[in-house]
Formats: structure tokens, C-alpha cells, sequence
């Protein structure tokens, strides 16, 4: 699922930061010079107007800049440190507005605290569950892929598989390609000046190298599921193609994506626009029974918050460290002891709902402060292993929300993996005592407040 994507974590944190200094806030720009050149906008991606609308008791938001005699006014940039608190936007952000009336936050990942009050975390999950919906064809394909889906096995799995060029060239990996792959790979590589030398032994050993699609199908055949178990394929372009997902289909036959689902006039007006193709993909993995990721970038977090917030569905992420060292010792083993060793080692790494304790682990991850407890005890299970397994039925209608539209921050967390909110909770000066949080000016319509994505060189710079 290799495109630029802006991530509902930028959107969502835009919309509280915006409540907190009582500004406006211009709808987001997404980056058009990434990587992968989509020319995708907001609007074609979200319903604008629904965004606005549901969101106009907590911030007014603009679609553009406005005049001011007759002139758009022109924001000064800045940046914010990486998981700000909201005491720094009142101290530092609010005085440069109120001086200068528009100020454009550039380079906006992870640029609001993990810890917030609970008001401005439930903002954040009226914003990422609610206020951010799919524009009507989107929505109408990804239900088509849904159904579809269903028509084929009343349960399935979704995999993210997350095995593009460029993942794989950030990673630093080696996957035996020889040669060809290290000079294929090495080539992308370079486009992220601030990157080390590679050590692939390294990187596996620290289960920073993402699962091959081969790797994926044993594990989950080591969990229980059977070779007649469905599952959608949610990626991009796939390094190495059809003779790299060969595996992966013959432990699991019954292998689809939106190709297999969907005609290619069904998918014209989507394909050209890789935001737009991952759009579908959410939606098919939020509707599956399993989500599995292959990396915890933020389509995964952002997944698995969403499960939980509506009634919760499992997310299995790997447990790479541990596991990757079962697949470096997978020819000296048996296949009970290997099959032993991943069910130990993906204890805690399940999606279970009471797998990350309230308050840990990262919101959009975890969205504690949205949850009710009674919204979690008796779910139903379902059997697609061999070993009895959760599957956790939603508790509403699925509604269309935003998606991680930032595969760029899936290459920050192989570098940085689970950052845990405890840790932020050391920086006292970095957090507002336990009050109603004071906002900062009266509403004026020339107080702008706008955010934009920032180019991926620049963000791994940090």
C-alpha cells in the first residue's frame, strides 16, 4: 500500500490542535511530491463538507485561506517539536498567531502529546471515527469488495502485507535477492540522505525487517488457520511479484485482493491514485474478522484502534523480534516445536481486548478514553483455526471513517517501535496538571490555523 497518503493521526491532531489555540482551521493540503505522486486531494478522498459540519460545535474550519482586504492572507511556517503539549501550543503557537493571524504547522506527525486530557481525546475520536468519511465512490467500492468478500467465506482475514520497494529499502533488509535486490533496493534507499549504512543481520536479529509474505503465511498456519481460510491481501505493489506471493498463495489458496474482486473498469477511476486504492483496502480490513499486519506503521495502529472503538475485532501483529528468530532456525526445527514457539511468542501480540491496559500504549492504538468497559463482554467466537481462536464480532454498522493515509510514519516505527505513553508521562514540563485546559483566544476568522504534510526526507531529518 505504498502511497503518500496524509494519516487520519495528522488530521485528527490538526483538528485538537486548532481547538486548543480556539482557531481556525483550513482544511489540510496533502503532499503531492512524494514518493509516489498522487495527485489526490482532500476532497478526494474525505466529504469535505460532512468533515466541517460535524465538527462545527468544536472548530470552525475553513476549506481556504480568506481574504483580508482583498488580499488571501499569507501564513508565516513553523514547526512544533514532536509530541507537543498542550501547554506548548498556548505558550509558543498562540502569541506568533495572535501577531501574525495565520500560521501554517508544517511537518505535522506526532506533533501533539500522546497524553491528553480525556475532553481532547474523545475530540481526537470524534474526529478519527466519525468526522473523517470516505467520499460516496470509495465507500460504494470498498462495500462491493465487502460483499464480495462475503459471498466467498462468511469469515475472513485481512493482511496488510506491507512488502513494497520502498518499506523494504528503508528497512535495510536482506531477502536473498542477491546482487539485483541490493542494487534495486539500495537505489531507493538513497532517496532518505539522513539513513545509516545497513546492517541486514542486524535489522532481523532486532525483528526490524518485515516478514516475508512466505514468513506471514507460517505464522498464521502456526496459529491454527487452516489452508482453506480466505484472506484478502491489502498492499501495493509487491517486491518481486507474482513469484514472491507464490508461497503465501499455496499455503493459502484462497488468496484475493481488489484485482481478483473487482474488474478493472470497476477500479479505473481509482487505480491511477494509490490513496484512493488504499482507501479500499481499509475498508476491506476493517470489515474482515482478523486484521493482520506486518508491521506496527500506523495503518496498523489506526486499525486497531477503530476495532476496539466499535465493539472489537483482534489485530495480530508479529511479535518480530522473537518470531524472526524461529524463521532463521526454521530448517533445524520441527514443526511442532516451530508452531509452539510462534504461539508463545505472539502471547500479548493476539488483539485481545484487554491485551493494552487503559491509558498505554499509543491512542490511536488504544483509544481508552472513548471506550465503555461494558462495551467489551460477551463477544461471540468463531472456529477458522484448528486451535479455537477469538473473533470478535463489531458492536455497530460500519460507518466510513479515515484510513493511514501516512505510510510514511510506517517507516519511522521500524526505527522507533512502541513508543508507550508512559514514557511521555516523565516530561512534567511537558504536561498540563488535571483542569479544565484553557483555550486560547476568542474565535477569529482572521486567526488561521493550517497544517500540511511535510516531504518524507524532511521527517526522517528529525
Amino acid at each position: 500500500m505504498n502511497c503518500f497518503m496524509l494519516i487520519m493521526e495528522q488530521i485528527t491532531d490538526a483538528v485538537v490542535a486548532a481547538y486548543i489555540l480556539n482557531a481556525t482551521l483550513i482544511v489540510p493540503n496533502l503532499d503531492q511530491k512524494s514518493y509516489w505522486k498522487d495527485a489526490s486531494d482532500f476532497g478526494d478522498i474525505f466529504d469535505v463538507d460532512w468533515f466541517i459540519s460535524f465538527l462545527s460545535n468544536d472548530v470552525k474550519i475553513l476549506k481556504q485561506l480568506p481574504m483580508v482586504g482583498g488580499k488571501v492572507l499569507t501564513p508565516v511556517r513553523t514547526r512544533v517539536p514532536r509530541k507537543s503539549s498542550p501547554k506548548y501550543y498556548l505558550n509558543r503557537i498562540l502569541p506568533l498567531l495572535k501577531k501574525k493571524h495565520a500560521v501554517q504547522l508544517t511537518k505535522f506527525d506526532y506533533r501533539l502529546s500522546n497524553v491528553l486530557e480525556t475532553d481532547l481525546q474523545k475530540l481526537r475520536c470524534r474526529v478519527n471515527y466519525h468526522a473523517l468519511k470516505f467520499t460516496d465512490p470509495i465507500v460504494e467500492m470498498g462495500r462491493k469488495l465487502v460483499e464480495r468478500m462475503r459471498m466467498r467465506s462468511e469469515h475472513f482475514i485481512a493482511l496488510h502485507l506491507r512488502f513494497e520497494p520502498d518499506m523494504l529499502a528503508f528497512s535495510g533488509c536482506d531477502y536473498g535477492g542477491g546482487e539485483k535486490e541490493k542494487a534495486e533496493l539500495g537505489a531507493i534507499r538513497k532517496r532518505w540522505k539522513t539513513l545509516h549504512k545497513s546492517n541486514p543481520d542486524k535489522q532481523r536479529r532486532q525483528g526490524k525487517c518485515p516478514l516475508t509474505p512466505e514468513e506471514v503465511g507460517l505464522m498464521l498456519r502456526a496459529l491454527g488457520y487452516n489452508s482453506d481460510v480466505h484472506i484478502y491481501v491489502a498492499s501495493g505493489e509487491v517486491y518481486g511479484g507474482e513469484d514472491t506471493l507464490a508461497p503465501l498463495r499455496a499455503l493459502f489458496p484462497n488468496f484475493h485482493s481488489k484485482d481478483t474482486l473487482a474488474s478493472q473498469e470497476e477500479l479505473a477511476p481509482f487505480a491511477p491514485y494509490s490513496a484512493r486504492m488504499a482507501a479500499l483496502d481499509f475498508i476491506v480490513s476493517d470489515e474482515s474478522d482478523v486484521f493482520v499486519t506486518n508491521n506496527n506503521g500506523n495503518m496498523a495502529r489506526i486499525l486497531a484502534g477503530r476495532r476496539r472503538y466499535y465493539g472489537h475485532k483482534p489485530t495480530i501483529r508479529p511479535n518480530a523480534k522473537k518470531i524472526s528468530r524461529l524463521f532463521l532456525n526454521l530448517n533445524n526445527m520441527t514443526w511442532e516445536g516451530f508452531a509452539l514457539g510462534i504461539r508463545t511468542h505472539q502471547v500479548g501480540f493476539m488483539g485481545e481486548p484487554k491485551e493494552v491496559k487503559p491509558g498505554k500504549g499509543e491512542f490511536h492504538e488504544n483509544p481508552s478514553s472513548c471506550i465503555c468497559e461494558s462495551s467489551l463482554p460477551n463477544i461471540p467466537v468463531y472456529d477458522l483455526q484448528d486451535n479455537p481462536a477469538t473473533m470478535y464480532q463489531k458492536g455497530k454498522e460500519y460507518s466510513t471513517g479515515g484510513f493511514d493515509t501516512g505510510e510514511i510514519n510506517d517507516y519511522q516505527n521500524i526505527e522507533d517501535e512502541q513508543e508507550l505513553a508512559d514514557q511521555e508521562d516523565l516530561d512534567n514540563e511537558n504536561n498540563l496538571p488535571e483542569r479544565e485546559l484553557p483555550r486560547g483566544i476568542n474565535r477569529d476568522p482572521n486567526t488561521i490555523l493550517t497544517s500540511d504534510q511535510p516531504e518524507l526526507e524532511e521527517f526522517l531529518s528529525d
